[in-house]
């Protein structure tokens, strides 16, 4: 990313549309980091903005006020705050959304008096248009003394002019800070003005609302602002509920002024969407109906797409068997890092139809109504709207899941969405349980139109869900505290998705998928095939000649496979999974799959990778055959086969509940500062997986 002298900050409410605008501003010149110091996501960007040429931008988590109550809301005013003083940012483009500019407008006067210079970029304006509203933006621009710009950010419109404004304002001086002190506030304001280098006042009386856990305040100044608050009876939370009321006092009326309403019939009938699909009964089933959906289209839409992949990696393997001389060096790219790669990669289309499906069902609004709908029911079990915001989140992946509890004000009910979240089946697991279902669960269809494959598909979700809910009531029980919380969310409007955004969404979950998994799978394939190919020379040179024997005896077998076989077992995979094989052999598994469990404590996918390789040594690779040689695949020394229906159910459940992922653990141990509750999560996740694949083999 290039440099540039100047920075806009992005800031507005959540669901305003506040990223569909940066994603306009900046395309694909972005990138996704942490703010420094703390753990807050900071997606920041580049932008081309007239004659200034390329300027930086960063897209600020969305929040209500500048009294912060959550991790992501206190960064978002420290950053604000701290541009003002040291000038990092040069100018504020604030988004709100038309249907809703008294609110939005709170938190923009708060941040205009913190002394930034500011463009509003009035979003959504065609669905006000449709709901009865007309807007005027050039009284607005007068009354509150900044620009008011439309835009659209869906389509694009209004884009240019915005960052016309943003170029002109650029230049200007900032507007005068327009809230009416108390006096009260004012001289509180100007004592802590006293020992601060900060010129706006504003400033200085959020520091006495906030000092106690401010960065920018060092522990000297903390305690000068202590006495002060004492000395003035500083009331910090009267405070601010008079400031909102004198805000709205100012907002409303002007508001009013420049916008009219026309009742319009679109009110009435998203009042009568919603009394079904936040039906208590009915919407539920109509949830569960639209998931199961989901699930089926995952199986069918995809199957085409893998095939495709398939072909391709074959193809790949012939290039380079003819274009790489025989030996180990070709072996350890086709039987070793291609053979990896394809038994993972090839599930991509599932993991994109699902993410683009969330998106749509997200981007349409309907994603707000399930967390309204279930939330009386998550509190049963100690946890609220926002920790199933998270719990939903994390069917894609579990780190950012965990990483949005930030918004959970509530310790308790953080802590405890932080430990169960992991148990939501996530795009890692995927793979697995689509070859796993494959080996276990017949194609058929149930009614004449559901899969039964499906159906498995969906019940793992079900289960793993139900599991989470259970252990949160646990955490519950056992954890104390005597804070309270209170859900408080916006229902947005329904509306058609905005595609660029959704599939700007798929092709960034993807590419995290291909990069993350990619990555550790390419060094544990090259670990694996050269630990399946090699081993202590005696046992090596023991196992070719114990298949020697065996072929002259029997030729049913060529002496290739039988000696690729019996090397394998002999191999350093061989002995390791042979270690372990007494502590899993209970479960039904063998050796083999034991190499795979371990493997998969780097991250959960690579189960199938590990397979392929496993399977694919010594012969030429086709990542179509995996599921039959799996299928075929039958204990050291016997007849009977390792994937049965137990197995491999038991195993889909050992894989749904163990914490099988080292980047979740660090996450964990991030968000909570502390090594005692991902050790906690390992454990209680790792008994789990245990006894419930047990469970399984057993019944099965």
């Amino acid at each position: 990313m290039s440099f540039s002298k100047y920075q806009v900050a992005l800031s507005g409410n959540p669901n305003v549309g506040k990223s569909s605008v940066f994603n306009l501003l900046t395309g694909l010149h972005q990138t996704v980091g942490n703010f420094p110091g703390v753990t807050v996501d900071r997606k920041s960007g580049v932008f081309q903005l007239g004659q200034l040429g390329k300027v930086s931008i960063i897209d600020l988590p969305g929040l209500y006020s500048l009294f912060p109550s959550s991790e992501d809301e206190k960064v978002v005013v420290d950053v604000l705050m701290r541009g003002v003083n040291d000038s990092s940012i040069d100018i504020v483009g604030y988004i709100v959304d038309a249907n809703d500019l008294e609110r939005n407008l709170l938190l923009f006067t708060q941040i205009r008096d913190l002394g930034y210079k500011m463009v509003v970029g009035v979003n959504m304006l065609d669905t006000a248009l449709a709901n009865g509203l007309q807007i005027d933006l050039q009284g607005l621009s007068l009354s509150f003394g900044v620009p008011f710009v439309g835009i659209n950010g869906r389509t694009g419109e209004g884009i240019e002019e915005f960052k016309n404004s943003l170029e002109h304002e650029i230049f200007n001086q900032a507007t005068k800070c327009s809230y009416q002190f108390s006096d009260n506030e004012e001289q509180i304001a100007k004592d802590v003005n006293s020992i601060i280098q900060f010129d706006s006042q504003y400033i200085a009386l959020l520091l006495a609302h906030q000092y106690k856990r401010s960065p920018l305040l060092k522990d000297t100044q903390k305690e000068f602002i202590a006495t002060l608050i004492k000395k003035y009876s500083f009331n910090s939370i009267d405070i601010q509920l008079d400031e909102m009321m004198k805000r709205y006092q100012m907002i409303t009326p002007l508001v009013q002024k420049s916008s009219s309403h026309i009742p319009m019939e679109m009110d009435s009938l998203t009042r009568k969407i919603d009394k079904i699909l936040t039906h208590r009964i009915f919407g539920l089933v109509f949830f569960i109906g639209l998931m199961l959906l989901v699930f089926q289209a995952i199986f069918s839409w995809a199957e085409k797409p893998m095939e495709w992949i398939e072909g391709g990696f074959v193809g790949l393997n012939q290039i380079i068997s003819g274009i790489v001389p025989d030996g180990w060096f070709q072996r350890l790219l086709t039987d070793g890092i291609v053979s990896g790669l394809s038994g993972v990669l090839v599930f991509i289309p599932q993991i994109a139809i699902l993410f683009f499906l969330v998106s749509i069902l997200e981007e349409s609004g309907y994603m707000a109504r399930v967390v309204y709908m279930m939330d009386s029911f998550m509190r049963r079990f100690g946890l609220n709207g926002r920790s199933v915001v998270s719990l939903i989140s994390g069917g894609a992946c579990a780190i950012p899941a965990i990483m949005s509890t930030r918004t959970i004000s509530n310790w308790k009910e953080r802590l405890t969405t932080i430990m169960v979240t992991p148990l939501i089946s996530c795009s890692a697991r995927i793979p697995i349980f689509a070859i796993l279902i494959a080996i276990a669960i017949p194609a058929e269809k149930v009614g004449g139109w559901i899969s039964l494959q499906a159906l498995v598909f969906m019940g793992l979700y079900v289960l793993g869900t139900g599991t989470a809910l259970i252990v949160a009531w646990v955490f519950h029980k056992i954890l104390k505290t005597e804070e309270r919380s209170f859900l408080v969310m916006e229902l947005p409007r329904y509306q058609m998705p905005q595609w660029r955004g959704v599939f700007y969404n798929v092709w960034e979950k993807v590419k995290v998928f291909i990069i993350e998994a990619g990555r550790v799978i390419f060094f544990i394939s090259i670990l694996l095939w050269f630990m399946a190919s090699y081993g202590p020379k005696k046992s090596m040179d023991a196992a070719r000649k114990k298949a020697q024997q065996e072929y002259a005896v029997s030729q049913e077998i060529s002496l290739t496979q039988l000696t690729k076989s019996y090397e394998l077992e002999a191999s350093y995979a061989g002995i390791a999974g042979r270690m372990i094989e007494p502590l899993i052999r209970p479960l039904g598994y063998d050796w083999k799959i034991g190499i795979a469990l371990l493997t998969s404590f780097a991250a959960r996918e690579i189960f199938v990778g590990t397979m392929a390789t496993i399977y694919a040594v010594g012969d030429d690779n086709n990542t179509t055959l995996l599921k039959e040689r799996l299928q075929e695949a039958t204990f050291s020394g016997s007849n009977k086969k390792v994937f049965t229906v137990g197995t491999s159910i038991s195993l889909m459940i050992f894989y749904l509940f163990a914490m099988q992922c080292m980047s979740t653990v660090a996450v964990v141990r991030r968000e909570t500062k502390s090594l005692k509750w991902p050790a906690i999560q390992m454990l209680y996740m790792g008994v789990l997986a245990y006894v419930g694949g047990w469970i399984a083999a057993s019944i099965f």
